[in-house]
């Protein structure tokens, strides 16, 4: 017996296996990407051009190794599982094991059998690709695998298959081995013995004919999703949600099947080609009423914490499609926004910071204040280019760098005359000291929105009707002001035909009031606003229909 299983060992070989790894390379900032592969002889490649072309890359470098495997012959009858090599890690969990009692069953003998298959694997983040020859169950059993070929049976295989079946037949009793028969039978298998083995690909076992030759070529199962019905199938009694596996007693039953239901939901808009932030909403509606059942229940605070964030997620997305997707007052097309409302609110915040704050009176340092406190606004610290400097500034950035370097406002690492020299590919690095960490901190916002919102301040500088009537840093500080204080429908001020007080608009831009009227002017003929009226102390106008994306809401 153990010379027969020492040869047996002797004969059998370890499944192959491929992968690929798409992983970030140098600086996060850069967007260059590093593909890897397992096999040894394969050196690595790195694309600084981005994900994108990585990806081809590695799909590319997948069909060379799976050409290669073809012309070798394709996948090794003969071959161990290779998922059941390593403990069959690449399949989910048994969506029926919360039900089960006692101890789970090993990998082995839950999941490997079935002849040797091909597959080829990609994750749904498109990081990883893997190429494996494993057994048929726990290619249906891994979640986007697909088979590509299936090898021709092992005669050694096949043998001590046959041998096992007949060993195991020979051991249970006479009443086991008739219902086995009797419920295996419908399933395709032929009893011999009293005792039909049904494999995961529905093909009868070696030991049910004895005197049948080696079996041919089997058909291989397809994934689990694609045999078993949603009708055929009872109802779930397992599931995750939110990082929590719904206990598969809990009560009552329409609360567990909600949660199961929404966990599967959330998965499947995660699939989603395009986001649908109404849909999104609902779920997260659903998702707090059925938590904060679930907490009544349960006594688990931590739930209730969840309802709570399942609450404010859903009116922030509620928000967002609005606010990026609804439709204006007075019916016309939808509008999709730069800024959200609360990133509106935060862009007001930063433009009353740089009236208060900006050591000097003048439009142009109130605007190169402005544009330099957004890029520090987290930290202190920030980049800048000369090509950034010049567009804000034309000809009068040198005198403005100059005013508050001597100020003490900025620091820079050189002089004013090689920051307007640097490049994008080596952008001189600034400080402002008044915004450092240990500094009170005038912005709450995050990392996301400080690049939402100076991204927003850059499109609406460098506009290009603006740049092509060449209007000055005044005009453009008014045009940045106006576009942060609409409404839906593009009027100026919080409230119907009420308008902005003419007194702060013209303290933000440095002008005084009776001037406001000629730089809004100026605006309507390069198309910023629409119209415009300084009567009654008040700015009364309406942004141009083509920059409604740029304004922030009231």
């Amino acid at each position: 017996m153990a010379v027969e299983t020492g040869t047996r060992q002797e004969e059998r070989v370890e499944g192959r296996v491929w992968t690929m790894r798409l992983a970030p390379y140098g600086r996060p900032s850069a967007g260059a990407v590093l593909l890897s592969c397992s096999r040894p002889a394969c050196p690595d490649q790195r694309f600084p051009e981005g994900t994108a072309a990585g990806r081809k890359a590695a799909v590319a470098h997948v069909n060379t190794h799976l050409a290669h495997i073809r012309a070798g012959g394709g996948p090794r009858g003969e071959a161990w599982c290779a998922c059941r090599a390593a403990d069959c890690a690449w399949h989910t969990p048994d969506p029926d094991a919360g039900r089960r009692s006692g101890p789970r069953p090993p990998a082995q003998a839950a999941r490997c059998g079935g002849p040797v298959v091909l597959t080829v694997y990609a994750d749904r983040a498109g990081r990883l690709w893997r190429i494996a020859e494993t057994c048929a169950r726990c290619a249906a059993a891994t979640p986007g695998c697909r088979v590509l070929d299936t090898a021709a049976p092992s005669p050694v295989r096949t043998a001590s298959a046959r041998t096992d079946q007949i060993r195991t037949a020979s051991a249970r009793t006479e009443q086991t081995a008739v219902e086995a028969a009797a419920q295996q039978q419908p399933a395709g298998g032929t009893a011999a013995d009293g005792v039909a083995a049904v494999f995961s690909d529905r093909s009868p076992s070696p030991a049910a004919d004895p005197s049948a030759p080696a079996a041919g070529p089997v058909q291989v199962p397809q994934a689990r999703a694609a045999v078993v019905g949603a009708a055929a199938r009872p109802a779930k009694r397992w599931g995750k949600i939110a990082q929590r596996t719904v206990p598969h007693d809990l009560q009552p039953d329409v609360l567990r099947t909600e949660l199961i239901e929404l966990g599967d939901a959330f998965r499947a808009y995660q699939k989603r080609p395009e986001p649908d932030l109404a849909l999104l909403a609902e779920l997260h509606d659903r998702k707090a009423r059925a938590f904060t059942l679930w907490a009544d229940i349960s006594g688990d605070h931590s739930l209730r914490h969840e309802a709570q964030r399942a609450e404010q997620a859903a009116q922030t997305t509620r928000e967002m499609h609005e606010n990026r997707c609804g439709s204006p007052a007075d019916g016309g097309p939808a509008v999709e926004r730069l800024l959200t409302r609360t990133q509106a609110a935060h862009a007001r915040t930063a433009l009353g910071y740089t009236a208060a704050h900006t050591p000097f009176p003048q439009a142009e340092v109130r605007l190169v204040v402005l544009m330099l406190a957004l890029r520090a606004a987290r930290n202190g610290t920030g980049n800048v280019t000369g090509q950034d400097l010049t567009g804000w500034l034309q000809g009068d950035a040198e005198p403005v760098l100059e005013q508050l370097v001597d100020a003490g406002w900025l620091h820079l690492p050189g002089t004013v005359a090689e920051a307007l020299a640097s490049r994008p590919e080596d952008a001189t690095a600034f400080t402002v000291p008044a915004l450092l960490p240990g500094q009170p901190r005038p912005f709450a916002f995050g990392k996301t929105t400080r690049s939402k919102i100076s991204g927003w301040a850059q499109k609406v500088l460098g506009d290009r009707k603006l740049r092509k009537k060449k209007l000055g840093p005044t005009t453009r500080l008014l045009a940045l002001y106006t576009a942060a204080h609409t409404r839906p429908d593009g009027h100026l001020g919080p409230a119907e035909d009420d308008g902005l007080d003419l007194n702060q608009a013209a303290a933000f831009c440095a002008l005084p009031p009776d001037q406001v009227a000629e730089h809004a002017g100026l605006l309507i003929t390069a198309d910023w606003l629409s119209e415009a009226d300084t009567t009654a102390n008040r700015l009364h106008g309406r942004l141009a229909e083509r920059v409604w994306p740029l304004g922030g809401l009231l």
